[in-house]
C-alpha cells in the first residue's frame, strides 16, 4: 500500500456534508444578495468589514487577510463596489504603496438596507436548523480547521 489514509464512510460523509452545505448556503446568501440588495457575497462581506473598521476604512491588504481572499480578487471586487459608489480608495500618507477601501454613505445605506434580509436568510439556512450546542460544536470545530488551514498559507 503506498500509506494514503483513505477516508472512511463517516470521514468521507462529514467531508462531503461539508462540500454540500458550504456550497449550497453560499450559493443562496449569493443569489438573495443580488436580488434584493445588487451585491455579490464577496462584496457584502467588504462592506461589512468597512462597516466595523474605525472611521469606516481598512488598508486593502488587511481587509484581504480579514476575507480570506487574494489580493487581486479583492481588488476586482473593491473596483465593483467603487463603480457603483459605495465604496473609494484613498491613498496612505504614509505608505505610497498603501491603499485604503473607504465605506461611503451610499455604502453604508446599501449595507443597512441588505442586512435584514441576509440576517433572516443565515438564521433560516444554518442558525435555527441547528440547536444551541450544534452551533458551538460547529463553530468550535470550523475554528480549528480554520486555524489549520491558516498555518499552511
Amino acid at each position: 500500500m503506498d500509506g494514503t489514509r483513505w477516508l472512511d464512510a463517516d470521514e468521507m460523509r462529514a467531508w462531503e456534508s461539508f462540500l454540500a452545505a458550504g456550497a449550497l448556503v453560499d450559493r443562496r446568501v449569493d443569489q438573495q444578495l443580488k436580488e434584493t440588495a445588487g451585491l455579490s457575497h464577496p462584496q457584502y462581506e467588504i462592506l461589512v468589514r468597512l462597516a466595523a473598521a474605525p472611521d469606516g476604512e481598512l488598508r486593502m491588504t488587511e481587509l484581504a487577510d480579514t476575507l480570506l481572499t487574494s489580493k487581486s480578487g479583492l481588488t476586482y471586487q473593491v473596483t465593483q463596489l467603487e463603480k457603483a459608489g459605495l465604496v473609494a480608495r484613498r491613498s496612505c500618507p504614509s505608505d505610497v504603496r498603501g491603499v485604503f477601501a473607504v465605506l461611503t454613505e451610499a455604502g453604508r445605506s446599501r449595507l443597512e438596507q441588505a442586512a435584514p434580509g441576509h440576517v433572516a436568510l443565515v438564521r433560516e439556512l444554518l442558525i435555527d436548523v441547528l440547536t444551541p450546542d450544534q452551533l458551538a460544536l460547529l463553530a468550535d470545530a470550523l475554528g480549528k480547521v480554520t486555524r489549520r488551514a491558516a498555518a499552511q498559507e
